[in-house]
C-alpha cells in the first residue's frame, strides 16, 4: 500500500459510531504514520467535538435521519440529502481519497454512496446484529462489509461479509488497572459491591429515573454506585451524589478505571457498548433502548442472553423485575462466574486490526 495513504472516515451521531471510527483511524495511523485521514460527520452532532479531540480534522454535512412521525425535519430531508450528496462529491473531489470507510450515522450514507459510485474502494463497518436502512442500501455498492454478528447474509451479499467484531478503544483492550486501585480512585470501600450504570454516550432518561428511584434502596444494601447520567441530565441528578458511595458523572472519560472498579454493570445495548463489555468480562444487565431503529439494541442484547452471557430487561419490565434481577445477581456468585466466562468467550480483541487488514486487501489493487 502507498505510504501517503488518503482515507475518509464517516461515523457519528453517538459514541457507538464515533469510537469505532476513531479506533480504525488510530490503527491506520499506526501502520501508515504519513496517512492523511479526514472525518466527515453530521454538522450538529457530537462527532464535531469528539473527533477533533482525538486529533483528526472533520467536515460536517447538513444531514439528519427521518423522524418516525411527520415533522418539519422530515419535509426538509430530501433537501438535506441533496445538499449532502453535492457536498460529499465536493469533499471527495478535493481530498481524492484512496479509501472511504463508514461506521454508521447519518453522514455516512451520502458520503459512501458518492464514493462507491465513483469507483473508490469503500467499506461499511456494521456494528449491530440488525443493520439500519442506510447500511442495507449501501451494502449493494460497497466493496466489503465488516460485521460483528453471525447471520447478516440475510441483509447483505454474503461474498462481501467479513466477521471481525467491533473496534474497541485501545485503552480498554490494554486495561491493566486492578479493582483495588480503581476503587481507591473513587474513594470506595473495597469490601462493598460496586455497580456501574451506563446510559449510553448521550444518557438515558429512563435509566436515570430508575436509578433516582432506587438509589436509597441500593445504598441501604451497601452497594456503591458509579452512575453516568449524560450531560443533558447531570444538573437534574448531580445532587444525589454521596462522597465515597455514589459517584455521578455527566460523562466518564476514564472508562478503563470505571470498568475495573465495577462488580456488576447496568448498560444500554448499543453495539459498541456490547463489544466493549465482552472484552471487559463483567456480569452485565442490559436495558436496551426501545427508541432505536429496528429495535436493534434489544437484538444485540438478546444475542448475548441466548448464550447465557448477559441478563436483559426491557424497559417495560423494569418496575416489576429490576430489583429482583439485580439483587439476585449480586447474591448469586455462581451466576456471576458463568456470565463472566460466557461473555469473555464472545470478545474479539483483535477486531480493529482485522478490519484494517481487510481494508488493505481492497486498496492494494488500487494503489499507485
Amino acid at each position: 500500500m502507498m505510504q501517503h495513504l488518503k482515507v475518509i472516515i464517516s461515523g457519528g451521531g453517538t459514541g457507538g459510531h464515533i469510537y469505532p471510527a476513531i479506533a480504525i483511524a488510530n490503527e491506520i495511523k499506526q501502520r501508515y504514520p504519513h496517512a492523511d485521514i479526514l472525518f466527515v460527520g453530521a454538522s450538529d452532532r457530537m462527532e464535531m467535538e469528539k473527533v477533533p479531540q482525538a486529533g483528526y480534522p472533520i467536515k460536517g454535512l447538513w444531514i439528519s435521519g427521518l423522524q418516525r412521525k411527520l415533522t418539519l425535519k422530515n419535509l426538509l430531508f430530501p433537501i438535506k440529502l441533496l445538499v449532502s450528496l453535492i457536498k460529499s462529491q465536493a469533499i471527495i473531489n478535493k481530498f481524492k481519497p484512496h479509501l472511504v470507510i463508514g461506521t454508521g450515522g447519518f453522514a455516512s450514507g451520502p458520503l459512501l454512496y458518492v464514493a462507491s459510485r465513483k469507483g473508490i474502494p469503500s467499506v461499511i463497518q456494521e456494528q449491530n446484529s440488525y443493520p439500519g436502512i442506510t447500511n442495507k442500501i449501501l451494502g449493494r455498492y460497497v466493496n466489503k462489509i465488516c460485521v460483528a454478528y453471525d447471520g447478516l447474509e440475510r441483509f447483505f451479499p454474503k461474498s462481501k461479509l467479513l466477521l471481525t467484531g467491533n473496534p474497541v478503544r485501545s485503552v480498554l483492550a490494554d486495561n491493566d488497572i486492578d479493582q483495588p486501585t480503581a476503587l481507591k480512585s473513587y474513594a470506595f470501600n473495597s469490601q462493598k459491591p460496586t455497580l456501574l450504570v451506563l446510559g449510553g454516550s448521550l444518557g438515558s432518561q429512563r435509566i436515570n429515573a430508575l436509578m433516582a428511584s432506587r438509589l436509597e434502596r441500593m445504598v441501604s444494601q451497601d452497594v456503591q454506585i458509579i452512575w453516568q447520567c449524560g450531560a443533558l441530565y447531570y444538573d437534574r441528578y448531580m445532587h444525589l451524589a454521596q462522597t465515597g458511595t455514589v459517584e455521578i458523572k455527566a460523562y466518564i472519560n476514564d472508562m478503563a478505571t470505571a470498568f475495573s472498579a465495577a462488580d456488576i454493570i447496568v448498560s444500554r445495548a448499543g453495539a459498541s457498548s456490547v463489544s466493549e463489555l465482552c472484552l471487559v468480562g463483567k456480569p452485565v444487565l442490559f436495558i436496551p433502548s426501545p427508541n432505536v431503529a429496528e429495535n436493534h439494541q434489544y437484538k444485540n442484547a438478546k444475542a448475548l442472553a441466548d448464550k447465557n452471557a448477559a441478563c436483559v430487561l426491557e424497559e417495560s419490565q423494569l418496575e416489576t423485575n429490576f430489583d429482583d434481577v439485580l439483587e439476585a445477581l449480586f447474591k448469586d456468585k455462581d451466576q456471576q462466574q458463568q456470565l463472566i466466562k460466557n461473555i469473555k468467550q464472545l470478545a474479539k480483541p483483535n477486531a480493529t486490526s482485522d478490519i484494517v487488514n481487510a481494508l488493505e486487501t481492497i486498496i492494494k489493487p488500487h494503489a499507485a
